[in-house]
């Protein structure tokens, strides 16, 4: 597994030729690909000049946000859905095989049971979409109970909710964006990730929380940079990703407020000195190996 930057996710924003030196600098080996821009300048002003950048600096490219709301009338779906192959083929064009999304937690769409069964087919499209280009399409949950409050119907935010709906898709290419934090305010633990199989993990966040604070008071705003608490225990979620055998990027995603106010350059450092010093208390080598079964 790989250091992965998502700028985005830390109030990062830049040129990518920026954002690719902050991850150059920082120790990061690969970072998310703002789609949309890049399909573009491909389809405008050819391939090889989208990409010279991501060549020049030989860094690798973690994952993709789904860029557009699935959740929307049939219509504008289709749409989308007609756009996504090109998106999904130019991501591969460098080596970005990982398209991720979130599901909401609650909403006041539809009842449980019909909303399972509309995201059901909406992601089977989606991976139909992405397929081409073997794409995997990775999808996480958010466990904070804040985001179901006030809210007409809850939805899925727990692991065993949210792999039930992935196997009733039944697409090869469809899998779990594993969110540590998220994982653990829903009552996961390490022995959850060891119980996994490793092709069901498309990619992998990070984040800290309070000491302090319940779980069941636990907010979007109580994700910190991993590594600041010891809550939950990152290095033992990271040995046992490596122990499964995961081999995709790895993003830290704390609360964009734990910046606020900061320049791009101190986010990026603190937050590759942060992913560093969870690989050694890992045991990881930079390939995100063990260092000890690299040993023996």
């Amino acid at each position: 597994m790989f250091k992965n930057l998502n700028a985005s996710a830390l109030g990062i924003s830049g040129h990518q030729s920026e954002i690719i030196e902050l991850a150059l600098s920082y120790g990061f080996r690969s970072m998310d690909l703002d789609i949309v821009d890049f399909a573009t300048r491909a389809r405008l002003r050819g391939m090889p000049y989208a990409r010279r950048l991501i060549d020049s600096a030989n860094i690798r490219i973690g994952t993709f946000a789904l860029p557009f709301d699935w959740d929307t009338d049939d219509e504008p779906f289709q749409k989308h859905l007609e756009k996504l192959p090109e998106y999904a083929q130019a991501a591969a064009e460098v080596g970005c095989t990982r398209c991720v999304v979130t599901l909401a937690a609650a909403g006041d769409k539809r009842p449980y049971h019909e909303n399972f069964e509309f995201h059901r087919r909406r992601f089977a499209e989606i991976c139909k979409a992405l397929d081409g280009a073997e794409v995997r399409f990775g999808v996480g949950f958010r466990a904070s109970e804040e985001l179901r409050k006030g809210q007409a119907f809850q939805f899925i935010h727990d692991l065993d909710a949210l792999t039930l709906l992935l196997n009733m898709v039944d697409a090869p290419n469809i899998g779990i964006l594993l969110d540590i934090w998220d994982l653990h305010v829903a009552g996961g633990s390490i022995d959850t990730i060891r119980g996994m199989r490793v092709e069901q993990i498309v990619a992998v966040q990070l984040a800290d929380m309070p000491l302090d604070v319940p779980v069941a008071e636990l907010n979007e705003q109580s994700r910190l940079l991993p590594g600041a608490t010891g809550r939950p225990d990152i290095p033992a979620a990271l040995v046992a990703l490596a122990e499964l055998g995961y081999d995709g990027p790895v993003t830290a995603k704390p609360h964009r407020s734990v910046f606020q106010g900061s320049r791009r350059e101190p986010a990026a450092k603190q937050t590759g000195e942060a992913l560093d010093q969870l690989w050694q208390a890992a045991g990881l080598l930079p390939n995100g190996r063990l260092a000890v079964a690299t040993e023996s």
